[in-house]
């Protein structure tokens, strides 16, 4: 089984055009309105609407602080802060903002975790 997640965007293009040109995420599927993207296990999609769904956190995880930096590089302005550890949690990690302003998470467990 699986899920996908999908919100609404008044900015279908911009959005779908940061997460594939600029985090890395493939077009599983297009529909009439929807834009279905994956990355690595996650499925996630935008669909053109008259309002912008911004609630939730869209996090993506890498194997290592290296591609959590690279990442940090990648976002440029849209990073809210410097990369960093959280103790807290156990991860290594920093939140930007998408072109809808919606919060994706960049992050990597600080000991191996199965996913």
């Amino acid at each position: 089984m699986s899920g996908i997640v999908f919100f609404g965007t008044e900015n279908h293009e911009a959005v779908v055009e940061f997460y594939t040109e600029t985090v890395g995420a493939e077009v599983w599927l297009e529909q009439a309105d929807c834009t279905v993207l994956k990355h690595g296990n996650l499925l996630f999609g935008f669909c053109d609407r008259d309002t912008t769904d911004d609630c939730g956190i869209l996090t993506f995880v890498y194997d290592s602080r290296e591609e959590v930096d690279a990442m940090a590089d990648a976002v440029g302005d849209a990073a809210r802060e410097e990369p960093h550890e959280n103790e807290t949690y156990d991860i290594y990690q920093f939140f930007a903002d998408d072109p809808d302003g919606r919060t994706a998470e960049f992050q990597a467990f600080l000991h191996p975790v199965d996913l």
